[in-house]
């Protein structure tokens, strides 16, 4: 037996047989090429750029042909579709790429838009720091952020922030029905900001402040609704938009329009303060091409945030059953290879529903979906036996770690991820997608914004779709366990 290491953060597991209300299973959403015609060119990946630290304004960017835009890797903004980059932003930018190179015949004499993914949280400060040109995202030109940047506004306006609550929590009439409670954001929004502000007004009314939760890293708005509709979080802050797009395909979302932390906001992108030559050419693009209103713009905003995908439901009752029954097994076989319980009970309800009796098309099997073959190499004939079964998935994730992903360099929650992907896409499939990583530029040991983009040029979207969906289960079972701690 291995001595005891978490490859997640260590939570113990009494009460994992209550986290059968996460059962969501978040579909992307679907775009319809003919809607814009669109240039020909598709922007391109330049991750190296991050560690180019470079400040100049858009004629220093036109004499090196490149500006890099720093994005966000989510349902709407930016996400592999088929091995293609998709998603509002990254029209956006191929539209002002096309706006940049007016009347330049040449291509050598063009500007590339070169798109970094980054976590919401560093869009600013990479910005700042002159990892990026532009933060390519619907942002609130806040009064803090203002001072730090300059906004192109115009992308989206008229936009407020409310409160959306599972439809089981009480409802509210006032913010100060909320003092003492918690709200769980996106780390390093706007949404902060204003709570912020919200609890200064509390405070003076002698109410204790609402608990600002901001949400792991990994985790956009979207996924924060999808926790709320599952019944784990009791209650976020998004833009009115997009819970209104959000709340027809989570049928537990309730929109507490009448409570916002802010209204009539601009949205937009930003570029760095001493840019002001960059700032006049994003504004003039915005005011003419991409703004709400525009040909352009209305057609983008429909496609993303009109069109809806429908969730499966699993029976609660009957996941409850099976997470009592199986629970043991995750717990013993966890510990004697050293992997987090949570995280392999995340996987397992991805790939079966927890169903050992779920047969694929492939002849995958149980539980964790193992081939025969596959199983027999781990040492298991018997996949109809659900122990046996999760100690055949444990052992190929522990032969997976031992023989294509070495600890050393990778930290651990991005090595659980690619261990996922591997599970997922296959031994080989990991090694190329990391070989490839590198080749784009990429961190080669971190999955997140670098791994799953090479998996998506690759593979498509499927194992990327899965290890989003296995990592937002294990975050979701993580919350549901410290709100029961909490109570």
């Amino acid at each position: 037996m291995r001595p005891a290491q978490h490859y997640l953060p260590s939570l113990t597991t009494p009460f994992i047989a209550l986290l059968a209300l996460l059962c969501c299973w978040p579909l992307w959403l679907r775009a319809e090429q003919e809607l814009v015609e669109l240039p020909s060119a598709d922007p391109e990946l330049y991750p190296f750029y991050v560690d180019d630290d470079f400040t100049g304004d858009l004629d220093a960017l036109r004499e090196r042909k490149v500006i890099r835009a720093l994005v966000t890797y989510g349902k709407s903004d930016f996400y592999i579709a088929n091995g293609e980059m998709m998603g509002i932003q990254v029209e956006l930018l191929r539209h002002y790429e096309a706006f940049l190179n007016q009347g330049i015949r040449r291509d050598v004499d063009k500007v590339k838009v070169k798109l970094l993914p980054v976590n919401f949280d560093q869009l600013l400060p990479y910005l700042q720091q002159g990892k990026g040109d532009i933060a390519a995202a619907f942002l609130t030109a806040t009064p803090e952020r203002s001072k730090q940047v300059s906004f192109a506004l115009g992308n989206a306006q008229g936009v407020s922030e409310i409160l959306v609550s599972n439809t089981s929590q009480p409802e509210v009439t006032s913010w100060g029905e909320l003092s003492g409670k918690e709200i769980h954001v996106l780390k390093g929004s706007s949404y902060v900001e204003h709570l912020k502000a919200l609890n200064l007004t509390l405070q003076i009314e002698g109410k204790k402040p609402i608990k600002i939760v901001e949400a792991d890293e990994h985790l956009l708005s979207e996924d924060l609704l999808e926790l709320v509709n599952a019944g784990v979080i009791p209650r976020t802050l998004i833009d009115d938009y997009k819970a209104q797009l959000w709340q027809k395909v989570y049928p537990q979302l309730r929109l507490d329009s009448h409570l916002q932390v802010s209204r009539e906001q601009k949205l937009g992108w930003a570029v760095r303060k001493d840019n002001p030559q960059l700032l006049d050419s994003v504004q003039s693009y915005v005011a003419s091409k991409a703004k709400q209103g525009s040909l352009l713009g209305n057609m983008l905003l429909n496609r993303y945030f009109d069109q809806t995908a429908w969730i499966a439901d699993l029976d609660e009752a009957q996941a409850r059953d099976r997470i009592h029954r199986y629970l043991p097994y995750f717990e013993k076989y966890a510990e004697e290879y050293s992997f987090n319980s949570l995280a392999l009970i995340a996987q397992a309800f991805q790939e079966s529903k927890l169903d050992n009796s779920k047969v694929s098309h492939r002849g995958a099997k149980g539980i964790m979906q193992l081939l025969p073959a596959t199983a027999k190499q781990m040492g298991i004939n018997d996949l109809n036996d659900p122990e046996q079964n999760i100690l055949a998935g444990v052992r190929y994730l522990d032969w997976l770690r031992e023989h294509y992903l070495p600890m050393e360099g990778v930290d651990p929650s991005d090595q659980m991820a690619m261990l996922w992907a591997g599970y997922n896409a296959g031994p080989s499939k990991l090694k190329q997608m990391r070989k490839l990583a590198a080749e784009m530029g990429l961190d080669a040991n971190r999955w997140f914004g670098n791994v799953e983009i090479a998996a998506g040029r690759i593979i498509g979207s499927e194992t990327v779709r899965y290890v989003s969906n296995v990592y937002k289960y294990y975050v979701a079972y993580s919350l549901a366990l410290e709100t029961i701690g909490d109570s």
